[in-house]
């Protein structure tokens, strides 16, 4: 994300929880990233700071600022619009192939079949008035649009060799067998052969919410 933001010139903030709950203006923004952690959606008595971090994202979807959530971004903007999130039925670790549903020309069209990187053991309700954009074998709402410029994905399309190998490094705890869990050397060889395809739909999503 870091490379399409530099090619555009943007000027980039950064809110890290664990440092600082200081969040920026809303009317100073074009377009909110809201990335993934450890952490569930319901945990705000062990992590308070997601109570502003809620508020926040309700008030930049008012106020009509694009938003791109990504894994536990993509359900806090799930909850924020009354939907239920809840432990999926199995833990999706790994690169496997997500799925477009069928959506029409007003609506991002993802690949008809693409790998996506997945780290996550929970799911979400599609929000109302959202439209499903992508499913898969293990996981029935992987991604949808409110309105023109709010997207949610529970994959992960900015994956790198660097940052699977801080996964890897950092969450080993997470790689139990699971019927939707590759090996750490699985995800190596996958995140070769598909993260730039991964990487490129990833750019087009970026263009096609801040257009």
């Amino acid at each position: 994300m870091a490379v399409w933001l530099e090619s555009r010139s943007a000027d980039v903030s950064y809110t890290r929880f664990y440092e600082s709950t200081e969040l920026p203006e809303v009317a100073d923004i074009d377009l909110v990233i809201i990335m993934g952690g450890p952490m569930n959606v319901p945990d705000e008595k062990s992590h308070p700071w997601l109570v502003g971090e809620k508020a926040f994202v309700r008030s930049a979807m008012a106020a009509g600022v694009s938003v791109l959530g990504v894994c536990l971004g993509a359900q806090l903007i799930a909850d924020v619009l009354g939907s239920r999130i809840y432990p999926n039925q199995h833990r999706e670790i790994g690169w496997f192939s997500v799925e477009a549903v069928a959506g029409s020309h007003e609506v991002f069209s993802f690949p008809q079949r693409m790998n996506a990187f997945h780290w996550h053991g929970d799911t979400f309700d599609l929000p109302a008035g959202a439209v499903h954009l992508a499913r898969s074998e293990s996981c029935e709402n992987q991604a949808f649009q409110v309105g023109r410029n709010v997207i949610g994905l529970q994959f992960h399309l900015e994956t790198t060799a660097e940052t699977t190998e801080l996964m890897i490094e950092n969450c080993p705890g997470d790689l139990a067998k699971g019927c939707y869990v590759q090996s750490a050397d699985a995800m190596r060889e996958s995140t070769a052969t598909s993260a730039e395809t991964a990487n490129r739909v990833l750019f087009e999503l970026l263009d096609y919410i801040t257009s």
